[in-house]
Order: structure tokens, then sequence, then C-alpha cells
């Protein structure tokens, strides 16, 4: 299932969270070889988890983490305008409509659907919160879970070619989008909806946190 969860609240949730940020590690360091910070705990987090992002993590029925992106609004500081600004030469990228989407990680095992679900589930949220467009930093892995859930971004730039493309995409969050993506996995607007439901409360408007309105 989905969790919807602001690092705030993390501590609600022991094993999932000590679950993702150890996965996080193993797939930027251990697999991908990125230069991050790993604890003595064996996990990973950066300087934007201490900014209260909103998490969307795929809870297996173990409770354990299979999957996770962080969500932050763009009104702030982002990956994007911080460390890849040279993709779009130098444009920042602010608006109180578009929000950022980060540490895209899955868990080693995790089937193909737990990175299509995540993505959906991202649509969701931020179209529940107002939202129009996200942004994120993508790599050559991802064009093929994108393509499968209809889901493809506008690219903004990128640089490399192949294997060792990166590019800053756009996506925009319309219900067209979201019901070609949901009929792709057989994921009904229902069990969509459960998902916030189940994180925020029946009654959204009133119990979702107000960051979305920075």
């Amino acid at each position: 299932m989905i969790r919807y969860v602001y690092a705030s609240d993390l501590h609600q949730h022991p094993v999932l969270s000590k679950t993702m940020f150890r996965d996080r590690a193993d797939q930027f360091k251990t697999r991908l070889g990125w230069a991050v910070t790993v604890d003595a705990q064996g996990e990973e987090r950066d300087e934007y988890d201490a900014m209260n992002p909103l998490y969307i993590i795929w809870e297996n029925a173990d409770g354990t983490h299979g999957g996770s992106m962080r969500l932050l609004p763009t009104t702030g500081r982002t990956m994007v305008n911080d460390h890849f600004s040279h993709l779009t030469d130098g444009v920042k990228i602010q608006s109180p409509l578009i929000w950022e989407c980060t540490r895209f990680c899955i868990a080693r095992g995790a089937g193909p659907e737990v990175a299509a679900a995540l993505m959906l589930a991202c649509g969701e949220v931020v179209r529940a919160f107002g939202v129009a467009h996200c942004i994120g930093v993508f790599d050559a892995r991802m064009v093929r879970i994108y393509r499968r859930i209809g889901a493809c971004p506008e690219v903004l730039g990128q640089q490399g070619e192949g294997r060792e493309m990166i590019a800053i995409g756009l996506w925009e969050c319309t219900e067209e989008a979201q019901r070609r993506g949901a009929e792709s996995l057989n994921i009904s607007a229902a069990q969509l909806q459960s998902w916030i439901d189940q994180s925020f409360g029946q009654k959204f408007s009133e119990n979702a946190p107000a960051f979305a309105a920075a």
C-alpha cells in the first residue's frame, strides 16, 4: 500500500522509516555509486530531508519499505535549483504550482508495479493539493517506467547520452494523465483516493498540512 508521510511524522513509522533510509543508501551509494552521506546505522539522508518533505512510500505487507520518493514545494530550496540549474541554463524553477520530486528509490526485490504506483500516487496527491506540475531530475533507467504508465515528462534540459543521460523533466498533473496511468496498471480511482484518505483523513482539505500553500 501507499503511505503519505511528512518527515515530522516518520517517528510514528519506525520500521518503515529505517528501511526506507537504508534502501536509499543501498540504491544511491552501493548500486549507483553516488557521493551520498550514509550514517553509522547505514541510512542515507541529505539536507533536504531536514526540510520536512512529504514522502510517498510503498509499504510492504510486513511494514518495510518497498519504494519511495519525496516532495518539496519549489517556493523553497530544491535540488533542481541548488544543484542542477546548469541543465536549465541557470533558470530557476519556482512556483507555488510546481513541486519537486526527488530520491526516487526502489528496494531490492520490489516488483515493477511499485515504481509505477509511486508515480501515480505522486500525481494523485499533488492534484489533491491543487498543484499543477511536478519537476525532477531523472536518468535513463527511468524512461522505461515513464513510458509504461504514459507519464513521459517535458524535458527542460539534459546532458549525456545513453545510460549516462541525466535530465530535468516537468510533468503536468492532469486528470487525464492519472486516468491513463491507472488504467494501464489496473488501479481504480477509488484505490488511489483510499491511499490519500488513509494518510490524511477523509476530510482532506481540513486535515492536510499547510506546506502546500507555501
